[in-house]
């Protein structure tokens, strides 16, 4: 019978131990192959704290005049008053996928505070669970703007993506395709007349083209201008099954001072795209 020492006893105890703690580190470090990602678990888990706007939106800005808006149409109801957000002097901001309207206060006063408007969205987001689920887009009087795409959009979110031009940002999400986003850049650059003006034109330019793949329902547009409190114009559909049309015949009823020189937010108006398809809404889910 072999009997161990004093020393060959402790050096055992320490292998021992050191072999427990390689198998620990490498247990939590992966080993385990099989073992769940615990971070796509929770990724999974997580619900809209707001609700989906698949949708597309515009901010834009004049530096000359001192006014700031945005605009936006969905196949979301009333989208025209959680989505965009503008504010007198400082900018517009918009918020949509998962949306967070109650950021729109956050990101206004981020902005009127000096940050950069890519300072203001690293702000929002650096704690933020759903921030792979958000597009959002901001725009200061100075006409810097910044974009954020969802990296882990709904399936039903594609098509989804931005452009920003000169002294304006577009972006959307659950649209019929690449077009949408091109055509309401182009209709706000090429347009002639004030941002009201452009900004209408670029909604109708993207519905045209394809707009909301699952159809439309609501629109709206909200102008700030500084030195004026609050919104100094506004205007919603928040429900009707072509949405965007309907918001450009009441821009055109409306006399305002907000209001530009462009021919097609003018009575009579004249639909552009009359052939394009109507989607209706789907029928109520029986009891």
């Amino acid at each position: 019978m072999t009997t161990l020492n004093l020393t060959q006893t402790n050096f055992l105890k320490t292998t021992s131990l050191y072999l427990s703690l390689i198998f620990l580190v490498i247990f939590s470090c992966g080993g385990c192959t099989s073992c769940p990602d615990s971070s796509k678990t929770d990724r999974a888990k997580l619900l809209p704290d707001h609700g989906v706007t698949g949708t597309f939106s515009i901010v834009a800005v004049d530096p000359n005049t001192g006014v700031c808006g945005a605009a936006v149409a969905s196949r979301y109801p009333a989208v025209g008053k959680i989505v965009p957000f503008v504010r007198p002097g400082v900018g517009a901001f918009c918020t949509q996928h998962w949306h967070n309207p109650d950021w729109s206060k956050k990101a206004l006063d981020l902005l009127e505070q000096g940050k950069l408007p890519e300072e203001v969205l690293s702000e929002l987001l650096k704690d933020d669970q759903r921030r792979d689920k958000r597009q959002l887009a901001i725009i200061d009087m100075d006409g810097r703007a910044a974009n954020r795409n969802p990296a882990n959009a709904d399936p039903s979110g594609i098509w989804w993506g931005a452009f920003s031009g000169r002294f304006y940002a577009c972006q959307g999400n659950t649209l019929t395709g690449q077009n949408v986003v091109f055509a309401m850049a182009r209709a706000y650059e090429q347009t002639e007349g004030s941002i009201a003006d452009r900004l209408i034109a670029a909604l109708l330019a993207a519905d045209c083209a394809g707009g909301d793949h699952r159809g439309r329902l609501g629109a709206g547009i909200r102008i700030a201008k500084k030195g004026v409190p609050g919104n100094w114009f506004e205007l919603y559909v928040d429900k009707d099954d072509d949405a965007v049309i309907e918001l450009v015949k009441k821009y055109a009823q409306i006399d305002h001072p907000a209001k530009g020189s462009w021919t097609g937010g003018k009575m009579p108006f004249k639909h552009p795209c009359p052939d394009r398809k109507i989607i209706p809404p789907p029928s109520p889910k029986k009891p």
